[in-house]
């Protein structure tokens, strides 16, 4: 951390800082503690701007004013001391508590954190927009566009970055657009990325990590927490839905949920695919192809729960060695251990399994895929690319009622791709949208 930075942050909190600690994850982000005069001593968070991986769709500065909103509105989201410049960043209070309900003592304190969780969601959701207006986050004019929400910035995101086919993220995207719900009205404040907070005892302290926030439906912020239950378990959401519904005093709309689910799940492809086709340098490919994936398979879980079809996982073909193998597996063993603790070492170890087992599986893995496509559509493929391209073209024109078939097909393609990955998936290996009973 640059000593401009530990002075901006200084000057912000108004101390001195004693110690820094780089947090090691994907985004830049660093732990401070500052000690003012009277020997009070604060814990800090400079949480970094993504940079090339923001995309432009949402600035920084977005979830600063939105957080300053909230925190005068009664929300318990860690307090803001100002906004660093140059590196950019949020200087924040460092929050009590811990992340990730999958943590939790037992189920008791997993439902009461839940439940508290879904209060202040309530509380959000009643926020008057007008509270929002120098923001100027738009304000949905049409039934259409509070179904759509913020998907169109996300769409155009990527096609502006395409680089080539994407069959699952074009299906998505066109059932989504054919089946927006229209009679729905009502826009509220949205977390949007909602279901991330710290808790201790049994309660909420702090809701964080608002970057997406904006205007719509406010069922999509219970379908936004389906998504974020695959990576941080929530525990059970028909339940913390049903307690929505009876705060709000109104039942929650199933299919509206599920359709947002959909939407917002498909927002993770639309920002990682472009990253993962041509990864940028420090990217932690693993992570985000993992992301690209399990969330797009969220997606088509929730399509299939709200159309009633029952998705089949595909046989995975044995595991087969090449002569490559022991270089592979030398490079594995090269990167394990307790020396090669740092983050960017853990990026290159993750790669490296993942490098192993499509040395292994991915021959006979796109070989599937190719001929899964050819069969779909009755003429044969040659390569991946091709049967990715024709797939695409198909996807775009397809009837209705080949909905099923894509679905079937989309899922196990993307089933068999999450397993090149499986060594190195970690938390998202194995989970799946939650299937929701009001």
């Amino acid at each position: 951390m640059s000593a401009d930075v530990v002075a901006r942050v200084e000057e912000l909190v108004g101390g001195r800082a004693v110690a820094t600690e780089r947090q090691e994850r994907w985004r830049p982000a660093w732990f401070l503690e500052v000690e003012r005069p009277s020997g009070e001593r604060l814990g800090i968070y400079f949480r970094g701007d993504r940079g090339v991986e923001q995309h432009g769709v949402y600035p920084l500065e977005h979830e600063y004013e939105v957080m300053r909103v909230l925190e005068a509105h009664g929300i318990p989201v860690p307090h803001i001391y100002g906004f660093c410049d140059d590196p950019r960043g949020i200087v924040m209070e460092k929050a009590p508590g811990r992340a990730n309900l999958a943590t939790a003592t037992d189920e008791a304190e997993r439902r009461a954190v839940l439940d508290h969780y879904v209060e202040i969601l309530v509380a959000m959701h009643r926020i008057p927009t007008s509270a929002f207006e120098h923001l100027k986050l738009p304000l949905p004019a049409t039934p259409e566009a509070l179904a759509l929400g913020d998907l169109p910035r996300w769409e155009k995101s990527y096609r502006a970055r395409k680089k080539q086919p994407q069959p699952l993220i074009e299906f998505v995207l066109r059932w989504l657009h054919e089946k927006a719900p229209r009679h729905r009205t009502r826009a509220t404040f949205l977390a949007g990325d909602s279901g991330q907070f710290l808790f201790d005892a049994g309660r909420v302290t702090r809701v964080i990590d608002l970057e997406l926030a904006y205007l719509g439906d406010p069922l999509a912020d219970l379908a936004g927490m389906m998504s974020r239950d695959l990576s941080e378990p929530l525990g059970d959401l028909s339940r913390g839905f049903r307690r929505y519904g009876e705060l709000m005093g109104e039942p929650v709309d199933l299919p509206t949920v599920l359709y947002h689910a959909v939407r917002f799940a498909i927002v993770t492809p639309l920002a990682t695919a472009p990253l993962t086709q041509a990864p940028p340098p420090g990217l932690n490919y693993v992570q985000y192809r993992g992301w690209e994936l399990v969330y797009g398979r969220g997606a088509l879980d929730a399509i299939a729960q709200r159309e009633g079809v029952t998705l089949e996982a595909p046989g995975l073909p044995e595991p087969e060695a090449t002569r490559a193998s022991p270089a592979f597996a030398h490079a594995v063993a090269l990167l394990t251990g307790p020396a090669k603790k740092s983050y960017e070492a853990d990026v290159s170890l993750r790669l490296a399994q993942h490098l192993a087992e499509v040395d292994r599986l991915g021959p006979e893995v796109e070989a599937q895929d190719v001929d899964e496509v050819s069969s779909l559509l009755g003429r044969g493929f040659v390569s991946w690319g091709e049967a990715d391209a024709a797939l695409e073209d198909f996807v775009l024109g397809a009837a209705p009622a080949r909905t099923p078939d894509l679905l079937q097909l989309l899922y196990r393609r993307t089933l068999r791709q999450e397993a090149l990955l499986r060594p190195a998936l970690r938390e998202l290996d194995g989970v799946s949208i939650q299937r929701i009973r009001l």
